[in-house]
Parts: C-alpha cells; sequence; structure tokens
C-alpha cells in the first residue's frame, strides 16, 4: 500500500516552499511584471514601425518586428524578450530565494509574457523569454535547447519549427542532464505552453503556408 506521505513528499519535490510566503509572493509579482512588458511592441513604437500586432503573424516578438525589414529593432526585441526572463531569476537570486524556486520564478516571468496584463493578456509565444530563463536557470542547457534552435533555423528557416522543435527538447536535455525535478517540471509546463502556441504554425507548416524568417510576406 503506498505510503501517505508520498503525495506531501513529491509536492515538496516538485515545488520546494521553504520560503516565506511573502517573500516568495513579492518574487513572482515582480517576475509577472517584467514579463509583462511588451519589448516589440516598445521597441516598434521606438522607431516608427507598425504596431507588430497589426500585420504578418500578429504575434508581438521578434520574429514579427524582423518582417518589417529592421533587423536592429528585431534583434533589440529579442534581446528585451530574452533579458526578461533572466532579469527575473536575477532578482530571486539577488533577493535570496531557494534556488529550487527559480524555475518557477522562470516560469513565471514566461507566463507575464504570454499573457501580460499591458497588452489584455494576449502576449508573445514566449521564445526568447523561455530561452532567458533557460540560460539563466542552467546555462548548459540554455546552450543545448538555443543550439537547437540555430541549427533548425540555419537548416530549414522556419521560426516557428526551430521553436517547436527545441521546445520539444528543452525537457529531454533537462532530464539527459540530470537536472532536479524543481527545474524539470517548470521547463516541461514551458515547452507545453509554447507547443500550444504553435499549433496554428505547426498547421501552416504542414500545409506548406508558413512563413519564412526574414520574409515580409504576410502569413496565412
Amino acid at each position: 500500500m503506498p505510503n501517505a506521505d508520498m503525495t506531501p513528499d513529491l509536492l515538496t519535490q516538485i515545488l520546494p516552499l521553504t520560503d516565506s510566503p511573502t517573500h516568495l509572493i513579492s518574487a513572482a509579482v515582480v517576475a509577472y511584471l517584467i514579463g509583462c512588458i511588451p519589448f516589440a511592441v516598445v521597441v516598434s513604437r521606438v522607431f516608427g514601425l507598425a504596431d507588430p500586432r497589426s500585420f504578418g503573424s500578429g504575434n508581438p516578438g521578434a520574429t514579427n518586428v524582423l518582417r518589417t525589414g529592421n533587423k536592429l529593432a528585431a534583434l533589440l526585441t529579442l534581446f528585451g524578450d530574452a533579458a526578461k526572463g533572466a532579469v527575473a531569476i536575477g532578482i530571486a537570486v539577488a533577493m535570496g530565494l531557494n534556488a529550487d524556486l527559480f524555475g518557477w520564478i522562470g516560469l513565471i516571468a514566461f507566463l507575464g509574457h504570454v499573457f501580460p496584463v499591458t497588452l489584455g493578456f494576449k502576449g508573445g509565444k514566449g521564445v526568447s523569454t523561455s530561452a532567458g530563463v533557460l540560460l539563466a536557470l542552467h546555462w548548459p542547457l540554455g546552450l543545448a535547447t538555443l543550439g537547437t534552435w540555430l541549427f533548425m533555423a540555419f537548416s530549414f528557416r522556419y521560426s516557428s519549427l526551430s521553436a517547436i522543435t527545441a521546445a520539444l527538447m528543452a525537457p529531454v536535455f533537462a532530464v539527459l542532464m540530470g537536472l532536479p525535478t524543481p527545474v524539470i517540471v517548470p521547463v516541461s509546463l514551458m515547452a507545453a505552453i509554447l507547443l500550444i502556441k504553435h499549433a496554428g504554425n505547426l498547421r501552416r507548416l504542414l500545409a506548406g503556408h508558413e512563413t519564412k524568417i526574414g520574409s515580409k510576406k504576410k502569413a496565412a
């Protein structure tokens, strides 16, 4: 018969709660608000570009900003969105939070990007932000996942295919690297959300209608 203490022990492994609730809630709120900064919209406005939600895929992210042909704006959007995940974890470190909670703080920043209150909870797909989270959380994991994205991007020139492949591989890399449960679980949740957000892209890929990286053609 299963031990009655197994469930609490499992929950503790997944989400350690050794810090004070106030401390943890403060870090979570800050992480979410950082994730809500819409760099694609802000950068586009600064550069005098159209709102990225009004053309292409309608996604407020670096790939869609690149469709304007302004590579600097796209690069700044990419770094800004990636920094959100890294900065959120950096703040958690500075606050002295339990290291086993860093993955969850990163996930919350990621959720802020995907579901930002600043854009009516209709944000980006989270590729850049998740990369920032992974690099700050465990840099070998981040590099392995980023390497997967780059390999697919250079080989096939589809941002969505690169993101889908990298999302599928991130939890696999985490397990192969022997990372702890409090890292594997939030990384897996980020991957699942990324895949859901790319469902439309996957349909277009299968239909042969997906737009390639750098193309200005309006997405279907």
